[in-house]
């Protein structure tokens, strides 16, 4: 009996001891788990972005509505304060990035890189912000030489205008001395800033270069400068003297260092940024005169994918359209054209119209001498429209004109090429003034807003039958001109639209006697003012050489 249960006792000791075992063994194997979860955890939060012991909103500022600004500080107040404030959350009224990098793509680096970012868009709406900004950047900046990157100074300030909040442009102009902080890439959102809206200071990321080249690797934010840095470069010399307020979204974390400088932060809601207005034209503080890029419309997903399904078709129309103007009379392409999407309206101001019907009649000989028509430029198209418009050939001259588009211009339309020689050109143009009607572009090269270029008076010297026409072009996908492209591919660009459009204004013929007592500096202003006024466009003194100093960096060698 003893015997059986020392045995039983043992047993159960056996089992108890097992039992213990097993569970200290689950335990640590739970205790790795846990440990093995909790590791993988904090890697992803790296991996995505997060960044650990950051909170955006602190205790000691004072966080009110961006419209009780007024209230608590007077014009003179504001005006000696400095602002500081989120470019993405309280200046521009659209929440995504992917327009501006499209066009970085499309612009900086070809359709190949931007139908790859399209391709990865849906990817990078998956991951965590961060991280998709991340691969944004990489995909538009990888081997990108960065002195040829002229981008944000050419492209991006018209996208970034028309995305501005009138509202909160308000907000930020209030203030004497701005500081802008962006998560986007300093090359992007600096030159726009400081351009043309004299922001002082732009704090944006740094993108990484090696040999003169991008490598698509961008700076975290944190690590971008150094605090003392930031301080150096918002106050100056002024650190003691200066307030600053802080101006951003609701929704987005306000984790820059600078805000934590900040005694009041001012924020808007996203549902507040919805019913923002966009920023009038007359408000810019800088007018946009000019802009680069092949892409006429904000180039959102949506629109992307539009575009994408559009050229293959507008491949085939263009082709089509080039083989109705070439193979058909005015009287029978002009119909098809217009139905096919090539449209246009011609008004008739002139005083003589009889001239120009016996024009069609009785076409001017070598023995005669033709009419100057003088016209604003818009495309490489100008004097096919104004062809068209007074149902006859023309010869026409201009600067800007390629060497392909040279050769290939007899096909369509005679097109000389001025070289800038006057004496030269100016007997070429008496020469074929002598042949028939010619028409001149003075203004030496395309503008796309609604402002002229300064004229050149050369034109005045040659003639004294002069009649004014008034050019504007409507695209509504892609633009048809060019500073830093192929400029041999801007008709084709202009014919790849969907729809194009062309307004066609003769206006009144210049009086002789006017002629005789000006100067041809005189005429030649008077010209540009008629034309500009005939348009509701504004006159400007800036000639080629500025636009593509501006837009290109040269002096617009084609």
């Amino acid at each position: 009996m003893h015997a059986f249960t020392h045995i039983n006792i043992s047993y159960m000791y056996i089992v108890i001891i097992h039992a213990l075992t097993i569970t200290i063994k689950i335990d640590m194997d739970r205790k790795l788990v846990q440990n093995l979860f909790y590791f993988l955890y904090k890697f992803l939060l790296k991996l995505l972005g997060y960044h650990q012991g950051h909170h955006w909103k602190n205790k000691s500022m004072k966080y009110m509505k961006y419209e009780s600004m007024l209230d608590n500080h007077t014009p003179k107040e504001l005006h000696n304060t400095t602002i500081v404030f989120d470019v993405e959350g309280g200046l521009l009224r659209s929440s995504s990035l992917f327009p501006y990098f499209m066009l970085v793509a499309f612009e900086g680096g070809g359709v190949l890189r931007g139908l790859v970012l399209f391709l990865c868009y849906p990817l990078v709406c998956s991951l965590r912000k961060e991280l998709g900004l991340k691969i944004m950047v990489f995909i538009c900046f990888f081997g990108i030489k960065k002195d040829n990157f002229r981008i944000g100074r050419s492209v991006l300030p018209k996208l970034f205008l028309e995305d501005i909040g009138l509202e909160g442009f308000e907000v930020v102009m209030r203030c004497g001395r701005k500081v802008g902080l962006s998560e986007l890439p300093s090359v992007m959102v600096e030159g726009f800033l400081k351009d043309y809206l004299g922001v002082d200071c732009v704090i944006g990321r740094d993108l990484k270069v090696v040999f003169g080249y991008f490598v698509g690797l961008m700076d975290d934010v944190t690590t971008t400068r150094s605090k003392s840095s930031l301080i150096n470069d918002v106050f100056g010399e002024r650190k003691v003297d200066c307030h600053l307020i802080g101006f951003g979204c609701s929704n987005k974390n306000l984790d820059h260092q600078l805000f934590s400088h900040c005694k009041e932060i001012y924020l808007v809601s996203k549902a507040e940024k919805k019913r923002w207005r966009a920023l009038p034209r007359d408000k810019y503080p800088k007018p946009l005169i000019f802009h680069d890029g092949r892409i006429a419309f904000k180039p959102t997903f949506l629109g992307t994918l539009v575009m994408i399904i559009w050229v293959p078709f507008g491949f085939w129309l263009c082709l089509l359209r080039m083989i109705i103007a070439l193979s058909f009379p005015y009287n029978m392409s002009i119909p098809v054209l217009s139905f096919i999407g090539m449209g246009g309206r011609v008004y008739d101001h002139s005083v003589d119209k009889n001239n120009v019907k016996k024009n069609k009649k009785d076409p001017i000989k070598g023995t005669g001498k033709g009419t100057l028509y003088v016209c604003n430029h818009r495309t490489l198209l100008d004097p096919i429209y104004i062809s068209m418009a007074i149902m006859k050939p023309l010869t026409a001259v201009t600067y800007s004109l390629s060497r392909i588009s040279e050769v290939v211009s007899p096909l369509i339309l005679e097109t000389y090429h001025l070289s800038r020689n006057k004496e030269k050109d100016s007997k070429m143009m008496e020469m074929l003034l002598s042949q028939g009607d010619l028409v001149v572009c003075p203004e030496g090269t395309t503008c796309r807003e609604p402002y002229l270029l300064r004229f050149s008076p050369l034109f005045a010297e040659v003639s004294n039958d002069i009649v004014p026409i008034a050019l504007d072009a409507k695209v509504c996908m892609f633009y048809g001109t060019t500073a830093s492209g192929f400029k041999f591919l801007d008709p084709v660009f202009f014919l790849l639209n969907p729809v194009g459009f062309y307004d066609v204004k003769i206006l009144q013929k210049l009086e002789s006697v006017n002629i005789c007592k000006q100067s041809r500096i005189e005429i030649a202003n008077q010209v540009q003012k008629q034309i500009a006024e005939a348009l509701g466009f504004q006159c400007t003194n800036l000639t080629r050489k500025d636009k593509y100093m501006i837009l290109a960096g040269n002096e617009g060698v084609v």
